[in-house]
């Protein structure tokens, strides 16, 4: 019985040592995984402390530009007003108000977007903290543990990134608004192009085909400037910059030397949009070359002879 003992205690002893570096490891495996938990937690925080700080910037670049596009729109409203006290000039004024005018709807634009952009920001990092803090489940000592997945060898691979989504139509926007006001035409026509292409239903797709049109126009290249105008007016005739797509589309087929079809579109844009700033300077161009506003209506009675 004795001999029995001491053959059990032998086995045992020399067993002990081949379960021991075992227990080590997965003690040592445990040790790391709470330390990254920990790393993980304080990124977190940090994610969260920076979060707050760029929100709380923002919301301030927020109200700035609100502001800057309420005064960009009253100084518009003004130079409306003038521009009709102007109208019986018929001159060189009338053209120069009407160009301020186009200009500060540009700026008003770009404003406009840039507050889109903004807003879209704020919501995305809203969403962001939202998705870190939700997205992390407990761990058995208290705090969130990171997603991770088994990989070879049964080692911990935490989850790649997701790609990231597309940009917004104003972020697009804004930044070819942004790119053609800095004389960056071919840059702010690719720029423009992918909104419309992207973003075809977007009412920024009507804009940017406008602008697509006065880069042409600003080149000289009227007959392109021609054809971005008409998908203005047949695409997006609802859109606010159809009134400046009549005018210029008059105006480039008069550069192109075909007067009669821009004096037919000049008339149009008076016709369609009588109290437009663009409709103002239709009339003083029309009166500028001695053509009637309104076509002369064909004689009830042919004419006699002599």
């Amino acid at each position: 019985m004795r001999n029995h003992i001491v053959r059990f205690t032998a086995v045992a002893l020399f067993a002990l040592p081949l379960g021991s570096p075992h227990a080590f490891a997965v003690s040592k495996e445990m040790v790391q995984l709470q330390t990254q938990v920990q790393q993980l937690q304080d990124m977190v925080q940090h994610l969260q402390t920076s979060n707050d700080e760029r929100m709380g910037v923002i919301v301030n670049l927020v109200q700035q530009n609100t502001d800057n596009v309420n005064r960009m729109m009253a100084a518009v409203s003004q130079l409306q007003a003038a521009l009709k006290l102007e109208n019986d000039q018929r001159g060189s004024g009338t053209t120069q108000l009407s160009t301020q005018i186009q200009g500060l709807n540009d700026s008003v634009d770009e404003l406009k977007t840039r507050i889109a952009n903004l807003t879209t920001q704020m919501q995305a990092i809203q969403s962001q903290l939202q998705n870190v803090n939700g997205g992390m489940p407990a761990q058995p000592g208290g705090g969130p543990a990171p997603a991770v997945s088994p990989g070879p060898g049964g080692q911990a691979v935490a989850p790649s990134p997701a790609m990231p989504a597309a940009p917004p139509a104003d972020q697009l926007y804004q930044s070819a608004l942004r790119d053609y006001n800095s004389a960056k035409y071919g840059i702010a026509a690719s720029e423009f192009s992918d909104v419309i292409q992207n973003y075809p239903q977007d009412p920024l797709a009507g804009n940017a085909q406008f602008y697509l049109g006065e880069i042409n126009y600003r080149q000289g290249k009227y007959a392109a400037a021609v054809k971005a105008y008409d998908a203005v007016l047949e695409q997006y005739s609802g859109n606010p910059k159809a009134p400046a797509a009549e005018l210029r589309k008059g105006q480039s087929l008069i550069e192109m030397g075909q007067k009669d079809a821009g004096v037919r579109e000049l008339r149009m844009l008076v016709q369609r949009y009588p109290q437009t700033p663009e409709a103002q300077e239709g009339r003083s161009k029309l009166n500028g070359m001695g053509v009637r506003i309104y076509a002369a209506k064909p004689s009830a009675y042919p004419p006699t002879s002599p």
